[in-house]
């Protein structure tokens, strides 16, 4: 068993002001996207650095408004309904990926319609550089010690902090999702889209590679408190909500190759 880096959630304070690893989580995952972006409009003359820094700004209050919008609606409706008020405090249960990424499509829409470009263009150019931030929010996760995992006897499991978490040995499940759903699907998708790949590949690839894994994650994740397991004692909601986009993921990636052979065929 590792013993849990019982790291402080606040980073550092400025009078009253606390600032914690969460907060600089998403800012260190905007600002990486936002450099990553910029080396991908270098090489496609169809993006500008201003349409770039547009295409940031969207898609933060996207994931923003969709990812605590999505904690809400999907994970805990009744209390909110009863505490209108928490809504608004991200501090209290935190967002939702599945909520966020939502926002990020309807930011997505808004942007490519605004610049005329198709809504495919604009997302296969966002899907490789979206686990990064992923990668950074599991981190925040871990040294908040929230989001644990089901309990486990394995070399590397760890007894969380929180005292819901009942002081037993559990499964470091955020460092899992940082790696799979973060890091190595980051992998992936930056070396499948450094060839010039059809038109909605690489953002099928991502839905079905974040599907996948977060799937897979979730067996050994423990659910959320006020979910629970919704069936049999291993359907969770992030599965729920994960088979869409894997299920969309390879639509996306059968019709980009069919319609890339129907092309090629034309030529």
């Amino acid at each position: 068993m590792l013993t849990y880096p019982n790291i402080d959630p606040i980073a550092f304070s400025l009078g009253p002001l606390h600032v914690r690893w969460y907060g600089i989580s998403y800012v260190v995952a905007i600002l990486t996207a936002w450099w990553l972006c910029s080396l991908r409009a270098r090489k496609s003359p169809s993006w500008s650095g201003d349409q770039v820094a547009d295409l940031v700004f969207y898609s933060t209050l996207g994931i923003l408004i969709g990812g605590r919008l999505g904690e809400v609606l999907f994970y805990n409706l009744p209390y909110y309904l009863d505490n209108p008020l928490e809504v608004f405090m991200i501090n209290k249960g935190g967002m939702s990926f599945h909520g966020g990424l939502l926002g990020v499509i309807a930011a997505m829409l808004f942007f490519a319609k605004k610049y005329g470009k198709l809504f495919f263009t604009v997302s296969d150019f966002v899907a490789p550089v979206a686990p990064l931030g992923l990668f950074f929010g599991r981190i925040a996760n871990f040294i908040n010690g929230e989001l644990w995992g089901t309990p486990s006897m394995l070399p590397w499991a760890m007894v969380f902090p929180d005292p819901r978490a009942g002081g037993i040995p559990r499964h470091p499940s955020q460092l899992y999702e940082a790696l799979l759903e973060g890091l190595l699907l980051f992998i992936i998708l930056w070396w499948f889209t450094s060839k010039p790949r059809p038109l909605m590949a690489a953002s099928g690839l991502f839905l079905l590679g974040y599907g996948v894994f977060r799937g897979l994650i979730e067996f050994v994740r423990e659910p959320e408190p006020n979910n629970g397991y919704l069936a049999w004692d291993w359907l969770t909601m992030g599965q729920v909500l994960s088979l869409p986009m894997i299920i969309l993921g390879v639509i996306l990636l059968v019709i980009a190759y069919v319609r890339g052979k129907v092309i090629q065929q034309m030529v």
